[in-house]
């Protein structure tokens, strides 16, 4: 092992044991060199005469480029975007969307948790939290209803094993219980378990309400004191897109942070969904430890992290970044916001109004949802692929089908004016199909 990773890996077993046995093997390996990057950064601060170091071109005291491209970028100057951004994000914008993350979620006020570190994407953002605390033999939880990827990142990528619970109760609530269940059976097997909570959830669209966030950091801070190590990784790419008042406005992020000294809290968030920006990929990986801390164990992972985004991607688009600075920093930006997200909720609530008429009570239900993008249909008559097909052949319509009967929805793609026509449409190709 490197010395350097070895040097970390001391750094996390002396200040927080739990920690060093939730790293994976490659976890325990990663580390941020003393190579390039390290010493160019060291040079940026101090070569004031002549810096030799960095893998750039540079005229006059700025970076080279051409006018070609720079006339797109009139209001962006050449230093924020053409040279390499640090491997841990932008300065500025790490400190930002810290601010923004305790603006946006009281209850992590007084909370200990890490500086955001950028990544590329929630999806890159993911990947790492699998790198560092996933491998092989590892069991990860997650609900019935999850994003398809998370089986690629950890199961396929990482090697995990995968265990499920329903998502819903009957009643069409969180399923607690079956959360309780699940994690127990895991926890009298082994001595680590992964749990993934998405909310807004992708596909469903279902946030948890204050109550069943409590229930569920009970399950986890219950499953930490019978000795078995937790990380939770907390997948908020939909984060502030909520339709309801009674239901969770905030990430449960800030109940896990610090919960346990067992517990370790992985947050994934960032502007791909909450901003708008999907092709932009920039999001955020944040660490919220348990136990004691004076900062070093969150500068270990933080190197840890920096290593690992260096042998995979080097560093992130500095060009995205300092729009999404200058967008969030923006007078006009809450306000803007607010009116997008606006729109969707009335799209999602047009969703609603259409799917309470009663003569679609035979060809399907719908999940509950009050957040997100998306909505799902529980098909009662026809196969969710079958539709899905018959939908694209002769309607020209585009639906994800999920699991057997399920077919999800991205109601936030349609126009409010054409949802009663969407589903309308649904349902002819459904009775078309029963013939």
């Amino acid at each position: 092992m490197d010395p350097l990773a070895q040097e970390l890996n001391d750094i996390i077993q002396e200040q927080n044991l739990p920690v060093y046995f939730m790293l994976s093997d490659l976890g325990k390996s990663l580390f941020f060199p003393k190579g390039i990057l390290a010493q160019a950064a060291e040079a940026k601060q101090k070569a004031k005469k002549y810096n030799a170091t960095i893998g750039i071109a540079k005229e006059g005291s700025g970076p080279m480029y051409l006018p070609c491209i720079q006339q797109y970028l009139a209001e962006i100057d050449p230093k924020d975007s053409y040279p390499y951004a640090p491997a841990a994000g932008k300065p500025e914008l790490r400190a930002k969307w810290r601010e923004k993350l305790l603006e946006d979620n009281p209850l992590l006020r007084g909370k200990r948790f890490g500086l955001p570190i950028v990544t590329s994407g929630l999806t890159h953002g993911l990947s790492l939290a699998g790198d560092l605390f996933v491998e092989s033999g590892d069991v990860v939880i997650v609900p019935d209803k999850f994003w398809e990827n998370y089986s690629l990142t950890y199961g396929t990528r990482r090697g995990a094993e995968f265990r499920t619970f329903p998502l819903f109760t009957f009643r069409n609530t969180f399923n607690v219980e079956g959360f309780k269940a699940i994690i127990s059976e895991v926890a009298s097997e082994k001595d680590k378990v992964t749990v993934i909570l998405n909310f807004p959830n992708n596909p469903t669209g279902y946030t948890i309400t204050p109550g069943e966030a409590e229930q569920i950091a009970a399950v986890i801070e219950s499953t930490a004191d019978q000795g078995v190590h937790v990380v939770a990784i907390i997948d908020d790419a939909y984060f502030g897109l909520f339709y309801d008042d009674e239901i969770m406005h905030e990430s449960i992020f800030g109940l896990l942070a610090n919960i346990h000294p067992r517990v370790l809290a992985v947050k994934l968030d960032g502007p791909t969904k909450e901003q708008f920006v999907w092709g932009f990929r920039v999001g955020f990986i944040t660490y919220g430890l348990g136990g004691k801390d004076d900062g070093e164990v969150y500068a270990a992972l933080e190197k840890k992290t920096m290593g690992a985004i260096r042998s995979g991607i080097s560093t992130c688009s500095h060009l995205a970044q300092s729009i999404i600075l200058k967008g969030i920093s923006s007078p006009n930006y809450k306000r803007e916001k607010s009116e997008k997200v606006a729109t969707l909720q009335r799209r999602a609530q047009k969703v609603r109004e259409v799917l309470k008429n009663e003569k679609y009570n035979d060809l399907w239900d719908a999940y509950p949802f009050n957040s997100g993008y998306f909505m799902c249909l529980k098909l009662k008559t026809v196969k969710g692929e079958d539709l899905r097909v018959h939908l694209l052949d002769k309607y020209g319509i585009g639906t994800i089908s999920m699991d057997t009967w399920d077919v999800r929805i991205t109601f936030s793609s349609i126009e409010e004016e054409t949802i009663e026509d969407f589903f309308e449409t649904v349902a002819c190709a459904v009775k078309e199909l029963e013939k």
